[in-house]
């Protein structure tokens, strides 16, 4: 009898939160990765080359790895030299000399995930160097993803270039055979929206048969969702897909402590209120529960307990799946 199969979306420290718990259970995992960020290593890397942004992909690695923790330590390992290696990390710079030698950053990525004993596959949203653009409310233009949240600005869409991008006839392929698919956690205009913008990539998604759950993030972020609702994250993603393609959002309801809001005032973020009448009215299951830790003062997803939720809705579905096909 075959796993079930879950595809996940997204990118920055979000996605691999969730793969660490969900690599657990006996599913088969694909997960979906941005590739437009332009800042720190990956960005420099990225231009040098002329390759796809390499940072997330590698975090995504890691998190589904199955090695020896000294290894993966090593390949997150992040050089403070001083020199040109300042700034890089191996894990980012072992890509970038797989794609020089196979001549293809997918293929890069599919063989480094055979040496780290990867649980899954990694497939990039493309296969080339793209870049994020977003298009303010007063009309102005920022280009570059990590430029974006300092505008100052309100975002009203975003959108890829060059023109002409493919997608990974790997990733259409996951997202048409997944059973359930997962769209965040993860910054919502540069990491979740950057794979949904890829020509074709949204547009299976919202045809895919799958149930699919956005799992909303914890907090604002400040110069991209400041005062956003979880239903105006939903929004923002319909209005970008000009459709309805969520089916149930995962959101937290548990009060964030004050010792440790009093950091993330000075970020100007906020606890994302989940406004469940405006929710249920976007036509979503809203499935709520105590999802939230924090280490150091840092505001994280409870990675085990997201992934028993993600579990318990694959399984629900599946059930009806069985009793409708009697």
């Amino acid at each position: 009898m075959r796993h079930p199969k879950i595809v996940l979306i997204g990118g920055g420290t979000g996605l691999p939160v969730l793969l660490r718990g969900l690599k657990k259970y006996p599913v088969e995992i694909s997960a979906i990765v941005t590739v437009a960020d332009d800042g720190g290593s990956s960005g420099r890397i990225r231009n040098e080359m002329d390759m796809p942004s390499p940072g997330d992909i590698r975090n995504v690695l890691a998190a589904l790895s199955d090695v020896e923790p000294l290894l993966e330590k090593m390949f997150q390992h992040r050089f403070e030299t001083g020199d040109e290696l300042s700034g890089h990390s191996l894990g980012n710079l072992i890509i970038a000399a797989l794609t020089s030698i196979t001549g293809d950053f997918v293929h890069a990525v599919k063989e480094l995930s055979k040496v780290l004993n990867v649980r899954g596959q990694v497939l990039p949203s493309a296969n080339q160097s793209v870049v994020l653009h977003a298009e303010m409310e007063d009309g102005s233009i920022i280009a570059g993803e990590s430029k974006i949240p300092k505008s100052g600005k309100k975002i009203k869409r975003v959108f890829l270039t060059p023109e002409v991008i493919q997608p990974l006839p790997e990733t259409l392929t996951a997202i048409q055979e997944a059973d359930l698919i997962v769209i965040g956690p993860g910054s919502l205009y540069t990491s979740i929206l950057p794979n949904l913008m890829v020509p074709g990539l949204g547009e299976a998604v919202c045809q895919a048969r799958a149930k699919k759950v956005y799992v909303c993030n914890l907090m604002t972020q400040a110069g991209e969702t400041n005062h956003y609702t979880a239903a105006d994250h939903v929004q923002a993603i319909f209005n970008h897909m000009g459709s309805a393609c969520i089916d149930t959002i995962l959101v937290n309801d548990e009060d964030v402590p004050e010792p440790v809001m009093s950091r993330y005032r000075e970020e100007l973020a906020q606890p994302v209120v989940y406004d469940v009448k405006r929710l249920m009215g976007l036509g979503l299951e809203v499935v709520s529960g105590n999802i939230l830790t924090y280490k150091g003062g840092v505001i994280r997803h409870d990675t085990e307990k997201v992934a028993e939720i993600l579990y318990d809705i694959l399984k629900k579905q599946q059930w009806l799946s069985r009793s409708s096909a009697r």
